[in-house]
């Protein structure tokens, strides 16, 4: 079920907000920034504790030592630094976006590692499944998670799919667990006119009739190799497929070639001024195989795009099949190939109900449900 968090009154206090890796890129980072800035607009006082070396705007970030390398030190480090910068700052409340030692609350943002390693099966060979059960870093991170999930006095999941998989692979009572869907910024991300549309696209030298877009840091997971596959199927070669989010490893260029389709495919790489994306675009897709809640998706959403993704993003569930979008599993790229045929067909009716949906869930809704949690464990 989904907690019904009452709108009380929510008390201003001191709190700090935890995240080892706080960059300007990356839907985590980017839906910490808005939380922090929603919950200042509400007069709290919020600091981040991070190991980045990122400048605050209208609040502090606290620098925390942590190595770099490896990833297993680079954990453990944190997790122990942050605990002690913690306990010397004081605050009123912790949240942590990290599988931490020492936090109020723990918002799994990232959704639960156990059940990412079975996801990856989906796609790794079978040698590279076994190795998981022994890699030290995984084995390190299971620990954290196991400690984190019964040491926080509560939990917050951002889908149903996320706390479901918390309760099934580490018995944590569902009570504990409050689903608090991700916000979105509905002024930032909204839908543009078919000028607005092609003066981007002139602007960006696209001459395709539609655009396809997809958005994501880790390519591999978030399947890019699928979509690249069902880009090649699509029924119309008037069409362009635009991946941003990170620069491409060689093997995706290759296998763009190899397709036929590296004349129609843009790798964008980052990019700051991300709302210009979903503008130009006519059809968001994200074939993952594990994605908690993917802001990316929502923002497309917001922007007015018909989203295909599968049952394994946490958006999924606010997605009615064929009106907002498309559910599809990540490998058939053949079925994927054909909604998204029927997706960039029918675009701009799919894309007034997205909006429709996502306008539902504004991010002050979800830092509003925070807060009231956080009043209520006060």
């Amino acid at each position: 079920f989904i907690s019904q968090i009452p709108a009380g009154k929510i008390y201003k206090m001191k709190i700090a907000l935890v995240r080892k890796n706080y960059t300007p890129y990356g839907g985590a980072e980017n839906y910490l920034r808005l939380l922090a800035g929603k919950l200042l607009d509400l007069g709290h006082n919020v600091e981040i504790f991070s190991a980045a070396d990122v400048a605050g705007t209208s609040y502090q970030i606290r620098s925390v030592k942590a190595c770099k390398k490896p990833s297993i030190l680079s954990n453990i480090s944190f997790a122990a630094n942050s605990k002690t910068a913690l306990i010397k700052a004081s605050p009123d409340f912790i949240i942590s976006f990290e599988r931490t030692h020492y936090q109020d609350i723990y918002r799994a943002g990232d959704g639960c590692h156990k059940e990412w390693l079975k996801k990856r099966g989906i796609i790794e060979p079978v040698l590279k499944q076994i190795s998981f059960k022994v890699n030290p870093h995984h084995l390190l991170l299971l620990n954290m998670e196991r400690r984190c999930f019964h040491s926080s006095r509560a939990i917050i999941a951002n889908s149903i799919m996320v706390k479901n998989d918390i309760v099934r692979n580490y018995s944590i009572s569902p009570n504990k667990i409050h689903v608090i869907y991700n916000g979105v910024d509905t002024n930032r991300f909204q839908s543009v006119d078919k000028r607005a549309k092609d003066s981007l696209r002139n602007s960006y030298q696209i001459r395709e009739g539609k655009v396809v877009l997809f958005i994501g840091a880790d390519l591999k997971r978030k399947g890019v190799r699928s979509l690249l596959k069902s880009f090649a199927l699509l029924e119309s070669n008037n069409v362009r497929l635009v991946v941003a989010g990170k620069r491409p490893k060689a093997e995706l260029v290759t296998m763009a070639e190899k397709l036929g389709i590296d004349d129609r495919v843009t790798f964008w790489g980052p990019e700051r001024e991300i709302e210009k994306l979903y503008a130009m675009a006519d059809v968001f897709v994200l074939p993952t195989i594990y994605d908690p809640f993917s802001n990316a998706s929502i923002e497309a959403m917001a922007s007015g795009l018909p989203v295909i993704t599968t049952p394994y993003n946490g958006v999924s569930e606010i997605i009615e099949d064929g009106v907002q979008g498309f559910i599809v599993e990540p490998l058939d790229v053949e079925l994927l190939a054909k909604r998204m045929d029927t997706a960039l067909a029918g675009s701009e009716e799919m894309g007034r109900h997205a909006r429709a949906r996502a306008v539902e869930y504004p991010i002050e809704k979800a830092v509003n449900a925070i807060g009231a949690l956080v009043s209520e464990l006060k």
